[in-house]
């Protein structure tokens, strides 16, 4: 009896690999740009399962012309937007991700933002490559305080409960807003629930750790910038769909705000000619909260165990949609 064929369009760590290897005949797109979609459309119609990245679109026409012999999508990220769930339901296909697994990952990234663009440790560096060294003086580079200052979480979820308990150590005096209440992470961090708007007027450090949806989308547009203290930062390690792009470069360049930091773009990459990447207070990096080796090599592994317990015949471990199993049951 043949191996079931699976497919995974980037490469992954090799233990998670060599285990899929060992039951199923696996092939691996092996260049760094994601696969085309005619690519995406040739494997989807003979793989039994495959294994994408949020950079692969897979939407409901790409799922018709699916193999019935289909049986699961293994994302190898948290978040799923990329897949039409529904569509895949519909087929008895199992959609899997990796949930919890980035969650301190993120938070120390977040952290490290929050860092850099506070104590301007990326210009400082720029100036020391361009061998300007200037005379110690009161007003070079200084930056604003992470101690002792005021820290406001927009999602207490999992990441932001992560990035709350880092915060203790700095002595920080924590506000948070989401659509619920954490109880338990409120007395286990002080940190204390205020509406949105007094977050942003009160808040030294503004970090995003929510959800993407339409109703959230540009939820910092140029009234919530002007909210905001100018001294204040603002991190986003979350979704780039939640900042309107030209309100933030507003906010930086009439100096609404002390600096930014971003993690996530609304259009990845960012054109090279977008003006953001002008603005000297604002540190940028390429989608990399969760770019440790061990998380990386995690999340690999449980893509892996998902496609694993399809092949096996059962639901898989990291699932998104059981609701499929009423439909599976006649393929």
């Amino acid at each position: 009896m043949p191996k079931p064929k699976i497919f995974i369009t980037r490469a992954i760590a090799p233990e998670a690999i060599a285990k899929l290897t060992e039951v199923a005949d696996v092939e691996v797109w092996p260049h760094e740009m994601p696969p085309p979609r005619e690519v995406l459309l040739e494997h989807i119609k003979t793989s039994f399962g495959i294994i994408t990245l949020l950079t692969d679109p897979i939407d409901a026409s790409l799922i018709a012309a699916a193999s019935q012999n289909l049986r699961v999508i293994a994302q190898m990220a948290v978040g799923f937007d990329n897949i039409d769930v529904t569509a895949a339901s519909n087929r008895g296909i199992y959609i899997g991700h990796t949930p919890g697994v980035l969650t301190e990952t993120t938070a120390d990234f977040a952290w490290a933002l929050m860092m850099a663009v506070g104590r301007r440790v990326v210009e400082g560096h720029h100036e020391v490559q361009q061998g300007i060294w200037r005379p110690w003086g009161p007003n070079v580079l200084t930056g604003q305080d992470i101690f002792g200052a005021r820290l406001g979480l927009v999602g207490l979820g999992r990441i932001g409960q992560a990035v709350a308990r880092r915060a203790i150590g700095f002595n920080m005096d924590i506000l948070y807003h989401d659509l619920q209440r954490f109880p338990e992470a409120e007395k286990a961090t002080g940190a204390q629930f205020v509406a949105f708007e007094e977050l942003l007027e009160r808040s030294d450090y503004v970090s995003l750790h929510t959800f993407m949806s339409p109703q959230n989308k540009f939820m910092m547009g140029q009234s919530e910038f002007a909210c905001m203290k100018p001294n204040a930062i603002f991190i986003n390690t979350a979704r780039g769909g939640l900042v309107d792009p030209g309100a933030l470069l507003w906010a930086l360049q009439n100096r609404r705000i002390a600096g930014a930091g971003l993690d996530v773009f609304e259009t990845e990459p960012i054109p090279m000619d977008h003006p953001l990447l002008k603005e000297p207070n604002l540190v940028m990096t390429p989608h990399i909260a969760s770019a440790s080796k061990q998380t990386r090599t995690r999340m690999a592994l449980m893509a892996a165990e998902n496609v694993l317990a399809a092949i096996s015949g059962n639901r898989i471990p990291y699932c998104v949609n059981p609701e499929a199993d009423s439909f599976s049951k006649g393929k």
